[in-house]
């Protein structure tokens, strides 16, 4: 498919990381290429955007329906979170 002009062209880059046993000893090293979201327009490399909120009234009722009804509470922490889903638009990126 050809490069159209009208289009934003996104770049990318690479980012390395390297992972440690608890010793210090490498485990393994790893790479992966990621899109630069700053260089996205609005309106024309997308249209909407998704941002997960929890309301202070949503956990409140959730611990009040957990201690009631003797639920054991756990909690998680999660660093990052991709939305894996299928593109409905054109995006074009630049070679890295």
């Amino acid at each position: 498919m050809p490069y159209r002009n009208n289009l934003n062209l996104l770049t990318c880059k690479w980012v390395y990381r390297i992972k440690y046993h608890s010793d210090g000893d490498i485990e393994r090293r790893k790479a992966r290429l990621v899109i630069r979201g700053l260089d996205q327009q609005a309106g024309l490399d997308y249209h909407d955007t998704f941002s997960p909120v929890v309301k202070p009234t949503t956990i409140h009722i959730i611990l009040s329906l957990a201690i009631s009804h003797g639920w054991v509470i756990r909690q998680l922490d999660v660093k990052n979170v991709f939305l894996h889903s299928d593109l409905t638009e054109e995006a074009y990126r630049t070679q890295p």
